[in-house]
Order: C-alpha cells, then sequence, then structure tokens
C-alpha cells in the first residue's frame, strides 16, 4: 500500500489494462451473493480482465442492522474474505471486494461494524482495505430513511494502493458527494479512482452520472463504480448503472439497469496524462480562507 506519494500531475507510468465491473443484486444471504459474485467475476476474467471491481455490499445487503450484526464476522473469519483470496489466486488477477460488513476488534459498547473495501493481489493476499467514511444518514426523497451511521462506524483514512497498472483510490458509494476526498487521493498519486456503490434509485436518477463524471473530470482519473441494481431485501430498491468514466469526463461503459451482469474497459494511462495536460487543474490549488459579510 502507497502512503503520501507525491503527485505525477501528467498521471505518466502505469500500464494499459482492461477492467472488469460486476453488477448484482445482492440480498441477505452469504452463500447466494457469494456464489454469484463468483461466476460473474469469472464471465470478467474470460472477457479479459486483469482487474475486477464488485459493488459495495457485495457479500451481504441486509437493512436490518441487528441481524445484519447477528450474522457479520470479523475479517479472518469472513466468508467474502476467504472466497475472493482464493478466487484471485486461482484466476492470477486483481480484485476488489467493493464493501462488506465486517466485525472490528475495536467496535467498543455500540457494536459498530466496518464497512470495508478490501483489494486482493493476483496471489490473494489483501493489499489494502479501506473503511468508508462518509455515512449515508438520509431521508430520501421515496419515503425511505437510511441512517448507515447506526450500523458503522465511519473510517478515519483515505487509502491509496498501487498495483501492476496504475495506482488506485479506494472510496465507497456516499464517498462520491465529497470531492475534497477525490482530491486528496489524485495528489497522492491516484490515476483511478474506484467508487463501489448501491445507490438508490431516487438519488441515482438524479445524480449518480453527475457525479462520477464530474470526480473524473476534477482529478482527470478514471473512475470504476460497480453498483448494485433492483430490488432488495425490505423493499428497497438501488439503480444499477455501473459506469466507467474516463478522465475527460466521458462515460465509456455503462451496464445499465435492467439485470446484473459485467461490463468491461480498457484504461489507457495515456488518457490521464492527456486530460490531466489539456486542464492541469491538480496543479492549480491554492490554499485560501473564507470571509464571512454581511449582518448576523
Amino acid at each position: 500500500m502507497a502512503e503520501g506519494h507525491a503527485i505525477d500531475p501528467s498521471g505518466g507510468g502505469g500500464q494499459a489494462f482492461r477492467a472488469g465491473l460486476v453488477q448484482m443484486t445482492s440480498g441477505p444471504a452469504f452463500d447466494a451473493n457469494l456464489a454469484t459474485a463468483d461466476r460473474l467475476v469469472r464471465q470478467a476474467v474470460a472477457a479479459g480482465a486483469s482487474f475486477v471491481a464488485t459493488p459495495e455490499n457485495t457479500p451481504i445487503l441486509q437493512p436490518d442492522h441487528a441481524k445484519l450484526r447477528e450474522v457479520v464476522p470479523g475479517e479472518g473469519d469472513h466468508p467474502a474474505v476467504r472466497a475472493f483470496a482464493d478466487l484471485a489466486r486461482e484466476l492470477g488477477v486483481w480484485l476488489l471486494l467493493g464493501s462488506t460488513a465486517v466485525r472490528v476488534a475495536d467496535d467498543g459498547a455500540d457494536g459498530r461494524l466496518a464497512n470495508r473495501s478490501i483489494l486482493f493481489d493476483d496471489q490473494g493476499r489483501i493489499a489494502a482495505r479501506y473503511d468508508k467514511i462518509h455515512m449515508f444518514d438520509v431521508a430520501v426523497p421515496d419515503g425511505q430513511t437510511y441512517r448507515e451511521s447506526k450500523a458503522f462506524r465511519p473510517g478515519g483514512q483515505a487509502v491509496v494502493a498501487d498495483t501492476p497498472w496504475a495506482r488506485l483510490g479506494l472510496t465507497v458509494c456516499y464517498d462520491v458527494r465529497f470531492p475534497a476526498l477525490y482530491r486528496a487521493l489524485a495528489h497522492a498519486g491516484a490515476s483511478v479512482l474506484t467508487v463501489p456503490a448501491a445507490f438508490t434509485q431516487v438519488t441515482g436518477r438524479a445524480h449518480w452520472h453527475t457525479l462520477l463524471r464530474a470526480r473524473a473530470i476534477e482529478t482527470g482519473c478514471y473512475v470504476l463504480a460497480p453498483a448494485q441494481v433492483g430490488e432488495h431485501a425490505g423493499g428497497r430498491r438501488t439503480y444499477g448503472h455501473t459506469l466507467a468514466v474516463a478522465p475527460w469526463g466521458e462515460v465509456v461503459a455503462d451496464a445499465g439497469d435492467e439485470a446484473p451482469g459485467v461490463v468491461t474497459v480498457d484504461i489507457d494511462p495515456a488518457s490521464v496524462q492527456q486530460a490531466r495536460s489539456w486542464v492541469p487543474a491538480l496543479q492549480h490549488d491554492r490554499e485560501f480562507e473564507v470571509v464571512v459579510l454581511g449582518p448576523r
């Protein structure tokens, strides 16, 4: 895992590679979800992907927080961690388990879990972990209320990780609404940003494409966003539209909103160099102070 490396403003270095993005409709049962993930990861690898990413909440999507805490183990005993490590090793590819609920040693009296994204190398070893920083505590206009912070404790560290092709900046879902995080990842050398998600249908229709394109444009990075789709336990619905966005902001893959499946995209470091040379905004950041004027 890389820490605190200075940015190459051009986005130079790295090799071209093919990424596979998995779209799923996860439910509350580990076995069924992991079987689906296994099948779709294999489909992506068969299509030439050497890096595959799955959505937020890949192995379990359970809106009942009490039931979730009853069944989720720690990382060392987690069925998804074992399954993804074995799959990465067998297929010889890098895998991003978009996120999973994980019991943590310092969960304290409240028993809150981590919503953790885990990157595996091609030997099945954990190369990076990222705990989702921003909690989705929102009342959505369709009448659904989400209180992620009741079940999960927020993370406190932004994470970048080196792969054979590019430096990845790891994020999860609601993080996408906080552009300072993505700028920090780009300044730490990321040229590819991952945003595994379970976006609601209402917020997805309004904001999903716009937010992901904005994060790509602002940073001159590829943005890879595998997503949940369809109806889940409790009647909640997710938006789908697993996306890949190129550094100039164009959508280069979109899985739509009909069903689980896989899309692949070829990642070209030259596109990062080109976007950052056309608009070198990462070199133009300046510190400033905010002045509030007018009556109080």
